[in-house]
């Protein structure tokens, strides 16, 4: 990778727990389960509604999270419809599988003898961020060129962790009609396991059969925040004196910092949108997106 890497790591508590109002919020435990066949569900996103607090499911569907009992979890999963339920009532959330239209017919496959990287930025430097608990993208608009190579075959993305084999899941969105993420294009999870260090990783999805939609994508990340990718540290208040405990999640994703008409972030259980206009003229807004590039092919 030509890039510098200026890797900034800072962290910051995934729980978002501070001292002021941490009395205020108790421990919830639960276990997720699928609604007909009682098997734990790995995985599960599970935010605060309207909160940047949020946690993933373990592998086991059991999953622990610090709220105040009158706040209400929404949980989501791929395959399965998004359910909002009182953190009083969580500590066993049946979800149910959604129901997929067939999807259309595709009587072409990609036979790979052309390929183009798409997604590059003029700002090549990354950065390492603990991004916490959201979900960043990164927009890829429609270009005709494409058309020769319309088979998404690979992802590339940058990672930094401090730890052995953390794991990932990459998302894939279209474009919906207000030009917010939409609906995902893959029908179960893509989870991406990387190594130790600053890496840069080539994931092959030559078997998904994705093609670059007519109206662009979106691709992002989820941080996975279960035991397997923890790391604590011992930091001390210098206000208070206090030693304090803080959990990092891993891996990093890098980030290119760039101008952009939107960016986009899933945080409290919706999407936020970051955009500038003064006076009805929309302007460009200057911000962070994932350090993420994609590999056509035809």
């Amino acid at each position: 990778m030509k890039s510098f890497l200026f890797l900034f790591l800072f962290s910051i508590s995934l729980s978002a727990q501070t001292t002021r109002g941490i009395a205020e919020r108790n421990e919830v435990k639960g276990v997720v389960k699928d609604s007909l066949s009682g098997q734990p569900i790995p995985y599960v996103n599970i935010w605060v509604e309207n909160e940047n607090i949020a946690t993933t499911s373990e592998e086991d569907g059991t999953f622990s999270i610090n709220v105040a009992s009158d706040k209400n979890l929404i949980f989501s999963a791929l395959g399965y419809e998004k359910k909002t339920i009182k953190a009083s009532q969580a500590t066993a959330v049946f979800l149910s599988s959604k129901a997929f239209d067939l999807d259309e017919v595709i009587i072409s496959n990609s036979i790979g003898t052309k390929q183009m990287v798409i997604g590059q930025t003029e700002n090549t430097v990354a950065q390492a961020f603990d991004n916490g608990p959201r979900i960043d993208v990164k927009y890829f608009p429609y270009n005709s060129a494409y058309q020769k190579t319309k088979y998404i075959k690979k992802i590339m993305l940058n990672t930094d962790s401090r730890i052995e084999d953390a794991t990932v899941k990459i998302r894939f969105y279209r474009v919906d009609a207000n030009g917010f993420p939409g609906e995902e294009m893959l029908k179960k999870d893509l989870i991406v396991s990387v190594k130790y260090g600053t890496r840069h990783n080539k994931i092959d999805l030559s078997d998904y059969n994705l093609v670059m939609p007519k109206a662009g994508l979106f691709v992002g990340f989820e941080k996975l925040m279960i035991e397997k990718n923890k790391k604590e540290k011992t930091v001390t208040d210098q206000n208070t004196k206090t030693i304090q405990i803080q959990k990092i999640y891993y891996p990093f994703i890098l980030y290119n910092y760039v101008e952009r008409e939107a960016l986009f972030t899933f945080s409290g259980g919706k999407w936020q949108k970051q955009a500038m206009e003064s006076n009805g003229i929309k302007g460009k807004v200057k911000g962070y997106e994932p350090a993420i590039n994609l590999v056509l092919t035809n």
